[in-house]
């Protein structure tokens, strides 16, 4: 794994940025350093933005990067990249992997076991966008660190 964080005050660069490769095996704490970097990422938010972000934006944030890049790990041959950009009221987590196929959004199911990671990363963000790349794919997520407005859902586009 490959961590940098740097920070950046000029509009419209992200207030703050970091990313990490997280190699080919899902083994060895994968997921669970990925949360972490997360949960350290917005700790040094305070230093660029105008106070802390709320404990349930960072456990949203959590959430949100793990079920990216679980899916990543899961469905790919390779690497995955995640990156975190910190916006003034938002967070934008991005994930690059080597597979073609974008994540498919199954309705809701309530028997289903398992396979609602797309469905729950589209509930809770603002947006959520594909982008096929020469090497794979990229996945953005948009998660807002306002407080949450009840009824407020996302959206999800893939080319």
């Amino acid at each position: 794994m490959t961590d940098a964080i740097t920070a950046e005050r000029a509009a419209p660069a992200p207030l703050l940025s970091a990313s990490a490769v997280y190699g080919d095996a899902a083994g060895g704490g994968t997921i669970a350093s990925a949360r972490a970097l997360t949960a350290d990422f917005l700790a040094a938010a305070p230093a660029v933005r105008h106070g802390p972000v709320a404990d349930d934006r960072v456990e949203l944030a959590r959430l949100v990067v793990s079920e990216l890049v679980t899916n990543a790990v899961l469905h790919t041959d390779g690497p995955c990249r995640l990156l975190l950009e910190l916006r003034r009221d938002a967070l934008e987590i991005t994930v690059s992997d080597r597979a073609a196929a974008a994540p498919v959004l199954r309705g809701h199911d309530p028997r289903r076991i398992g396979q609602h990671g797309v469905e729950i990363v589209v509930a809770v963000c603002e947006s959520v966008t594909v982008e096929p790349t020469p090497e794979g794919k990229r996945v953005r997520a948009r998660l807002s660190l306002l407080p949450d407005p009840p009824g407020r859902g996302g959206s999800f586009s893939r080319p």
